[in-house]
């Protein structure tokens, strides 16, 4: 054989590798899915969140009778668990993850997994209304928002998944410990909410930075996509609470549903950007979309 043609086969061979997907990041994300959602509606049809205090009646939806009491706010979370999958189901690419991502692919499957909790972790305080439920949706916020900080960070000083897991369990206690010490701010209501706001706007203010770095090449529509969304879901979240003109609490068409979807949007979108870096100087294989 020409060393020619055993070039050929090498890169046959390599497409084939390639094209072969990973099913790890849909296993785990799909094995996550299952267990959690199991576990919150299990807990949900049999009290052990504890009684209804109230938490998240604000969100204009009337408590209804029976196990779930507020059924809209309740099951649009399941627009999290998708957004996950979907997460996970272009994850399974390596070759699609782009250039952090690729070297790090535990990270892409890390944040489908982050992404599915949001739905069972919201879905316990809405449907209990319980104390403990509204602990467990603040804790799957602050997992996403942890990653996004974290990751950024991570970008930012040029480090590894060591720095990474720091940052992101830091973020984590912080907004949990800002959120279990009480309080209430303008607009966003609970202090924890406004914690989450700012990890948020801190991680998307380290994008801007690494989108005008040299060495790697953004894809800024995935993630202006992504905030703008999220705009708008938090324009709809302020229409959804009790006391504005907007709030129809008997309706089974909640704002507050549509910030859930809306949301879960916003999430895929940020992935998306994510797996769309690239190599500025010059594109490698392995990143090749």
């Amino acid at each position: 054989m020409t060393s020619r043609g055993a070039e050929q086969t090498r890169e046959h061979s390599q497409e084939r590798t390639r094209d072969v997907p990973d099913r790890r990041p849909l296993l785990v994300t799909g094995v996550t899915a299952a267990a959690s959602l199991a576990l919150v509606l299990a807990a949900v049809r049999w009290g052990w969140l504890g009684p209804d205090m109230g938490r998240g009646d604000g969100f204009c939806e009337a408590a209804r009778p029976g196990w779930v009491r507020q059924p809209a706010n309740t099951w649009s979370n399941l627009g999290f668990v998708l957004a996950g999958l979907a997460v996970a189901a272009h994850a399974a690419h390596r070759h699609r993850l782009g250039l952090t991502l690729g070297a790090h692919p535990g990270l892409a499957t890390a944040f489908a997994a982050l992404a599915v909790l949001l739905g069972p972790g919201s879905m316990a305080m809405h449907a209990t209304q319980s104390d403990l439920g509204g602990h467990l949706d603040l804790l799957s916020m602050f997992l996403v928002s942890g990653f996004a900080l974290a990751y950024a960070v991570m970008r930012f000083l040029r480090r590894g998944p060591v720095v990474f897991a720091a940052v992101f369990v830091v973020a984590v206690l912080a907004g949990m410990a800002v959120h279990l010490r009480g309080g209430s701010v303008p607009v966003l209501g609970h202090v924890g909410n406004a914690a989450f706001a700012a990890e948020l706007w801190l991680a998307i203010a380290l994008e801007v930075v690494l989108a005008r770095r040299p060495e790697a090449r953004q894809d800024r529509w995935w993630a202006l996509a992504s905030v703008l969304t999220l705009g708008v879901a938090f324009a709809i979240w302020t229409t959804g609470t009790r006391g504005h003109a907007w709030c129809r609490p008997d309706s089974l068409l909640q704002q507050h549903g549509v910030w859930h979807l809306l949301c879960a949007a916003a999430a895929y979108l940020l992935f998306r950007h994510y797996a769309a870096e690239r190599p500025r100087e010059r594109e490698h294989p392995a990143y090749r979309p």
